[in-house]
């Protein structure tokens, strides 16, 4: 159960037009995350369309970006974000069953290209240990052109942001108002 109580967005009418536009961009649901972020609207708003920039508005293959996204929830054993993200999200991006099994070990699969390995460490040497050696660096720069890191290195932090709000405030997506 969430730490602070999730708004009902039924008793407050006067967050009906947010309410539907974060419907309309999360396939017509009014997920907890943001049943939670109500408490203040303008935060709510702001992760909305950061998240949707993150996610959509980037050169990064969408593959790539669920990768990304579900490892980092891995390393910071956020259930949250794999229940939302897999296989809702995952599926139509390619991502199978034996691949998000292979995720945890990574390293030793042969499930990744080297493209996808090499943001694989990046997202989890800046989700464990903020700073990332330059070989780690450099192998991302081989294989990613400057958009693109500039791309993957926002998704990972704004991830790691996300990965902490709703671990601290214990969000869980199956829980009710």
């Amino acid at each position: 159960m969430a730490r602070v109580p999730l708004l009902d967005e039924t008793t407050n009418p006067e967050l009906a037009n947010l309410v539907a536009r974060l419907r309309a961009g999360r396939r017509g649901e009014l997920i907890n995350v943001y049943r939670l972020l109500l408490h203040s609207p303008a935060l709510a708003e702001s992760w909305f369309e950061h998240s949707n920039a993150v996610r959509w508005k980037t050169e990064l293959d969408g593959r790539l970006r669920e990768l990304v996204i579900v490892r980092i929830a891995q390393v910071q054993g956020v259930d949250y974000i794999v229940k939302q993200h897999v296989p809702a999200l995952t599926a139509p991006e390619g991502i199978t069953e034996d691949d998000f099994a292979a995720l945890t070990h990574w390293r030793m699969a042969a499930n990744f290209s080297e493209r996808e390995r090499a943001a694989l460490a990046y997202a989890d040497v800046m989700t464990r240990d903020i700073e990332v050696p330059d070989s780690i660096y450099d192998e991302v720069a081989r294989h990613f052109n400057d958009r693109q890191i500039v791309e993957l290195t926002v998704l990972i932090g704004a991830y790691n942001m996300n990965t902490r709000v709703l671990k601290a405030l214990e969000i869980d997506p199956q829980a009710s108002a």
